[in-house]
């Protein structure tokens, strides 16, 4: 499978709501602003015990990057009035999703970090 193939399947899967279908590596990471979790079957347990949070999506790809065993891909996730903007980086290993390293903001600005004359 090219890099594009798997990730149009986990874009495809988690769309189904299969995530038991995900094309993952027994050694698959997923690192978030939320930390990392190892292993594919606590990535799984995780998805399962927060299906609230994981399914239900629709995903609008904006811009996307191949290259060989890589890529990476912006996307907006909507889930209802939920939108969440994301880039995330995948890395594969003998045809399946190895790594997965997703960058999206989960809060609140500090209010130190704040630009000079931000009002949000």
């Amino acid at each position: 499978m090219t890099a594009a193939q798997l990730v149009k399947s986990w874009f495809d899967t988690w769309a189904r709501g299969h995530f038991h279908d995900l094309p993952l590596t027994d050694s698959f990471t997923h690192t978030s602003p939320f930390g990392t979790i190892n292993g594919k079957k606590s990535y799984l347990e995780v998805v399962e015990g927060n299906r609230d949070k994981f399914l239900g999506y629709a995903f609008n790809i904006h811009d996307s990057l191949y290259g060989d065993g890589h890529a990476c891909v912006r996307y907006t996730a909507a889930q209802g009035d939920f939108r969440l903007d994301v880039s995330e980086w995948f890395y594969f290993k003998e045809n399946l999703i190895d790594r997965i390293c997703s960058y999206y903001h989960i809060g609140e600005i500090r209010e130190e970090r704040k630009l000079a004359g931000d009002e949000g």
